[in-house]
C-alpha cells in the first residue's frame, strides 16, 4: 500500500496522545473514588466489568487511526483495464478436436472456455478470434463487442477441419491481426507468414493459443511463428488440450467423420505440450495443460482475469473512512450501553 500524501501519516501521533490523555483522566477518577466514602453507591455507579469499559475506547482509537490513514490518501496496486489492449484468441479446429476424451468433445469444451474468458475480461478489451486447421481464418475481427465473438463461437465447429494443423501459420496470422488492431501495418493474412514488421504492440496485444496436436502442415514452423510474435513484443499464452491417450474414432458418432473405408478406424490424437510450451517460453507468455473441461475452464478463467489489464494504483480512502464511521458508531453504542447509571 502506498500513500498520495504520506506526510499526513504524522497525524497518527494523535492516537498515543489520546491514550495518554485517557490515562491521566483515569487516574483522576481513581483519586476521586478513594475520597468517595459511600462504597455501595460507588459500586452501583461503576457497574459492569472492569475490562469491558476499555472496549469503546479501543474502538474509538481504531476509528481515529483509520481517519488519520484516510487523510493520507492510501492507494493499493491492482490490475486495471489497459487502454487499446487486444487479445487474439486462436483455436485449433482440426479434425482431432472432435475427440471426446474432453467432454463433450475438445471443440465444445474449448468454445465453453472461451465464453468464460469473455465473461472475465474488461468490457473495453478488443477480442479477435482466429480458427485454424490447415489454414488460419478470421472468425471474428478484434472488437469490443464481445457478443459478436460469442456468436462466432456458435459456428466454430463448422470451420473447415481438414488439411492438417498449421500452428506456425496460425501464429503469424494472429500477430498480423493484433498489429492491425492497435494501428500497425495493414495487410492480408497471407503476408503475415513472411515477416512481422516492428509496431507499437508491446504491452498492448496478447495471443491466447489453443491446440490439441502437433504441426502437420504450414509454411512456417511453430517456433518461426513464435519468433514473429517475439519480434512484435506479443506474448503467446498456450494451452495444450487433450489427454495423451486421446483417440479419434472414425464412424457414426465417433467424431472422425464417415469417409468410405474409414469406419471403425481409431487414430491416436495426443496433444503436443512440448511445442506449445516452447512457444510460450520464447514469447514470454505462459503454458497450460488442460486434460479436462474443468482444467480448461480454470485456465481461461485465470487468463480472462489477467489479460488486457496492467498494474495500476487504486485509491482506497473511502474504505478507511467507512471503517472509521462504523467504528465510531460501535464505540458510541457500546459506551451508552455499558456506561454506569446514577442511582
Amino acid at each position: 500500500m502506498t500513500f498520495e500524501r504520506p506526510l499526513f501519516l504524522l497525524t497518527l501521533l494523535v492516537v498515543p496522545l489520546a491514550v495518554a490523555l485517557y490515562v491521566l483522566a483515569d487516574r483522576r477518577r481513581m483519586r476521586y473514588a478513594i475520597r468517595f466514602t459511600n462504597l455501595d453507591v460507588l459500586a452501583s455507579v461503576a457497574g459492569g466489568g472492569y475490562r469491558r469499559r476499555f472496549v469503546p475506547l479501543a474502538l474509538f482509537l481504531l476509528a481515529l487511526a483509520a481517519l488519520c490513514i484516510g487523510v493520507a490518501r492510501p492507494r493499493h496496486t491492482t490490475l486495471v483495464p489497459r487502454d487499446r489492449a487486444t487479445v487474439i484468441l486462436v483455436i485449433d479446429v482440426s479434425r482431432s478436436m472432435e475427440a471426446k476424451d474432453v467432454k463433450p468433445n475438445r471443440i465444445g469444451a474449448a468454445a465453453a472456455a472461451i465464453r468464460t474468458f469473455l465473461d472475465r475480461v474488461p468490457d473495453r478489451l478488443q477480442v479477435g478470434l482466429i480458427a485454424f486447421a490447415g489454414d488460419p481464418a478470421v472468425a471474428s475481427p478484434p472488437t469490443t463487442n464481445h457478443d459478436l465473438v460469442r456468436q462466432s463461437l456458435q459456428t466454430i465447429e463448422w470451420f473447415p477441419s481438414f488439411g492438417g494443423t498449421a500452428i506456425g501459420d496460425a501464429l503469424a496470422a494472429a500477430v498480423k491481426l493484433g498489429q492491425q488492431a492497435v494501428g500497425g501495418p495493414s495487410g492480408n493474412l497471407a503476408s503475415a507468414t513472411t515477416a512481422a514488421p516492428e509496431t507499437q504492440t508491446q504491452g498492448l496485444v496478447s495471443i491466447l493459443f489453443l491446440s490439441d496436436g502437433a504441426q502437420t502442415r504450414g509454411d512456417l514452423e511453430p517456433l518461426e511463428g513464435a519468433d514473429l510474435a517475439k519480434a512484435a513484443g506479443i506474448p503467446v499464452y498456450t494451452v495444450a488440450l487433450g489427454t495423451p491417450n486421446g483417440v479419434l474414432n472414425f464412424g457414426p458418432g465417433g467424431g472422425g467423420g464417415g469417409f468410405p473405408g474409414q469406419f471403425g478406424r481409431r487414430v491416436p490424437v495426443p496433444p503436443d505440450p512440448e511445442t506449445l510450451r516452447a512457444i510460450a517460453v520464447r514469447t514470454g507468455g505462459q503454458f497450460f495443460v488442460a486434460q479436462s473441461a474443468k482444467s480448461l475452464q480454470s485456465a481461461y478463467s485465470k487468463l480472462g482475469s489477467r489479460l488486457g489489464r496492467k498494474p495500476g494504483q487504486s485509491e482506497i480512502t473511502y474504505g478507511f473512512l467507512a471503517a472509521a464511521a462504523l467504528l465510531l458508531v460501535a464505540a458510541g453504542l457500546l459506551s451508552a450501553l455499558w456506561s454506569p447509571r446514577l442511582p
